[in-house]
C-alpha cells in the first residue's frame, strides 16, 4: 500500500514538475504551489524560524506521503498504511531523528543535550527535571505514532461496526440507518485524511522549532 501511495504521489509531483518553467502555474502545479507556499510561510517559517527552508522538503514529503497513505485506504479493496502501527512508528522514528538532528546541527551535541533541560532552574529541581525532560524527548514521537494510528483506525472500525449491525441484527430495516451513517462517516474520513496529515506535519515542525530554538 505504501508503494502504491508513493507511486501516486510521484505521478502527481512529476506531472507538476514538468510544468515548472511555465510562466503561469496551472493544473497540478498550481495546486502544489499553494501547499508549498502555505507550508513554507505559515508552518515552517513561523514554527521553525529563519532556517526553516532547510527542513521544508522533509515537511512537505511527510505531509503528502501521510495524506496519500491515508487516502489509499478509502479505495475499496485497499488498506490504509497509516492504520498499521509499524508504519506510524517508522514515521515517528524519522521525525525523532530529524528533531534531534536539528538541535545537534544548531548547537552541537553537548550543548543540545544541555538545552533539553530549561535553564535558570534551582539546583534541587535538576534531579527531577532531567529525567522528565529526557523522557519528554521520546514521548513526543510516541504521541505522533499513536495519534496517527488511532485516528486512521477509528474511522474504519466505526464503518465496519455500522455495516456489521445489519448482519448481526439480521434486519433489512437496520440497513436504512446503517448505510446512510456509513456514507456519512466515509465522507468525513476524506476530511480526516487531510487533517491528520496536516496535524502530524505541524507537530513535527513545532518539535523541530523547539529543538533548534529552545526557550531559555
Amino acid at each position: 500500500m505504501m508503494w502504491i501511495a508513493s507511486g501516486l504521489l510521484l505521478v502527481v509531483t512529476l506531472a507538476a514538475a514538468r510544468r515548472a518553467k511555465d510562466a503561469v502555474p496551472t493544473g497540478s502545479r498550481n495546486v502544489l504551489e499553494v501547499f508549498v507556499k502555505y507550508f513554507r510561510e505559515e508552518i515552517a517559517g513561523k514554527l521553525i524560524g529563519h532556517d526553516s527552508d532547510r527542513y521544508l522538503p522533509y515537511l512537505l514529503t511527510c505531509f503528502f506521503f501521510v495524506w496519500f497513505c491515508n487516502m489509499v485506504g478509502l479505495i475499496p479493496g485497499f488498506a490504509t498504511p497509516t492504520g498499521n502501527i509499524s508504519v506510524t512508528a517508522c514515521l515517528a522514528g524519522l521525525a525523532f531523528l530529524t528533531i534531534q538532528g536539528a538541535g545537534v546541527r544548531q548547537y552541537g551535541l553537548v550543548k543540545h543535550l544541555k538545552n533539553v533541560v530549561p535553564g535558570g532552574l534551582p539546583l534541587w529541581l535538576y534531579p527531577i527535571m532531567v529525567p522528565v525532560e529526557i523522557l519528554g524527548q521520546f514521548t513526543k514521537p510516541f504521541a505522533l505514532c499513536i495519534r496517527l494510528f488511532a485516528n486512521m483506525t477509528a474511522g474504519h472500525v466505526v464503518i465496519i461496526g455500522l455495516i456489521s449491525l445489519i448482519f448481526i441484527l439480521k434486519s433489512a430495516w437496520v440497513a436504512t440507518v446503517a448505510v446512510p451513517f456509513t456514507l456519512f462517516i466515509f465522507v468525513l474520513e476524506l476530511l480526516v485524511c487531510f487533517i491528520q496529515a496536516y496535524i502530524f506535519t505541524t507537530l513535527v515542525a513545532t518539535f523541530i522549532g523547539m529543538s533548534a530554538h529552545p526557550a531559555h
